[in-house]
């Protein structure tokens, strides 16, 4: 089986600077000599920031509470999704929790493929939380009509949507808008002061890093009448379509991969190799990802970045992150550092979902842009780079990703509900894995 993907671009140096012109050379094809709209970006003098919601499966609407948790002027006003009962129903479990917020009418239900650009047009600020793959092409769109966005991770399952995420981050730093990313390590209290201590030697030189997460499979949806076409069930079921998701390594180890890239001070990783496969996960429901995967990270210090995730029922379980140095070790899921100095976080908590969007809607009122861009392109562009070295079972370079706009076929804007799906289901009613290492080539 093979995969294309669009030529290279031309060759830029491995390292952190490499990814400052990546994301200069992105945002090459963004507009410049645009007034700032970080102030006027809302309704005009109005206390009132109205948020729209594309994607109401779990997380987007979660994320809708986050912003009105911490804001008492936001209001819901649209709802997006594929499916109308999807729309209906968040709004329904939203007006429960946040009545005097949620202000969605019927005018402002929306579904189908375009819904996300009716919510685009209605509201200050976009909260995107659909299938990833349209994440970087809904917050670029976002961008370019002048609004505030809050993106879910992944931020882009492949080289060419991080290439599209780097240039709307990009673009809303020209226009005064602010993007949020929904890599909330970066705001849970108890993780920024163990980095610092990091940072300021605790356990000295990072020597090695360790990055779990396994657990049982992400939510299966199965196959229902409702559904009428190929695209809207794999649509349903897209955290275990490839083309959809990314699979495993973007769609979670992402969070592990960006909490090691924030100790490495922003580092990248030189190669990744890996491996992965499925041997559990079996029947229609699980579409065509791998249920586990392995990856090695070297840094250009030498320091080896071991990361695991799996989706399989019946097996151990652990989310963890645990950075080894020189002179101790931290566990920085549990906030403790051990060795040398010993040390136990103990200080204010919170909810770092609702600390985001604080942060964010502190900074639309102020005037004063927030934007993750460049942290949430960088650890999106390692978790792809370690996704396609299990993929190809091949050692994979930061400067040949750096160069790659590999996608997965079709691009956003071309998915039509009857289209003729990139997977199809076999004799043996299973979906064929997308990759077999080794075996499979796709053209980086």
């Amino acid at each position: 089986m093979s995969r294309t993907a669009a030529p290279a671009m031309s060759q830029r140096r491995t390292s952190r600077r490499q990814f400052v012109k990546f994301f200069a050379a992105a945002a090459s094809a963004a507009t410049v000599g645009v007034l700032p709209l970080s102030r006027s970006a809302h309704a005009a003098g109005s206390d009132i920031i109205r948020i729209g919601v594309i994607g109401c499966g779990g997380r987007g609407p979660g994320a809708a509470v986050n912003a009105m948790n911490v804001d008492p002027g936001v209001r819901l006003v649209a709802l997006s999704d594929v499916f109308l009962s999807r729309v209906q129903g968040a709004r329904k479990r939203l007006q429960a929790e946040k009545p005097q917020q949620v202000t969605v009418d019927d005018d402002h239900c929306f579904s189908g493929l375009d819904g996300y650009k009716h919510v685009i047009q209605s509201v200050d600020v976009v909260l995107i939380a659909c299938a990833a793959k349209f994440h970087p092409f809904y917050t670029l769109e976002a961008v370019k009509a002048g609004k505030h966005v809050f993106v879910e991770k992944p931020h882009a399952i492949d080289p060419a949507g991080v290439r599209q995420a780097t240039e709307a981050a990009e673009l809303a730093k020209q226009k005064g808008l602010s993007i949020m990313s929904g890599l909330q390590s970066r705001y849970t209290p108890g993780f920024q002061e163990t980095i610092k201590r990091i940072h300021d030697g605790a356990i000295g030189e990072i020597v090695a890093i360790e990055e779990n997460f396994l657990r049982g499979p992400y939510g299966l949806y199965p196959r229902l009448p409702v559904y009428k076409t190929e695209v809207e069930y794999q649509l349903a079921n897209q955290y275990h379509f490839v083309w959809l998701c990314g699979d495993d390594v973007v769609q979670s180890l992402v969070h592990n991969v960006d909490r090691a890239t924030w100790a490495m001070k922003e580092q990248t990783p030189v190669w990744a190799r890996g491996m992965g496969g499925r041997a559990a996960s079996f029947g229609e429901i699980y579409g065509d990802v791998f249920d586990h995967h392995g990856v090695v990270y070297q840094y250009p210090n030498g320091v080896r970045m071991y990361a695991f995730c799996r989706t399989q029922n019946g097996c151990y379980n652990e989310s963890s992150s645990l950075l080894l140095g020189s002179k101790g070790r931290c566990n920085l899921t549990a906030c403790t550092i051990e060795g040398e100095t010993k040390w136990r976080y103990s200080g204010p908590g919170g909810n770092p979902y609702d600390i985001e969007h604080k942060v964010l809607f502190e900074a639309i009122r102020s005037g004063k842009p927030v934007n993750a861009g460049d942290y949430m392109t960088r650890s999106t562009m390692v978790a792809v780079m370690g996704q396609l070295a299990c993929y190809t079972g091949q050692q994979l370079t930061w400067e040949q990703l750096m160069k790659s706009e590999f996608y997965y076929p079709p691009k956003p804007e071309d998915v039509r509900l009857d289209m003729e799906p990139p997977v199809k289901l076999g004799p043996d009613g299973q979906y064929p894995v997308f990759a077999i290492p080794g075996v499979t080539k796709l053209k980086l």
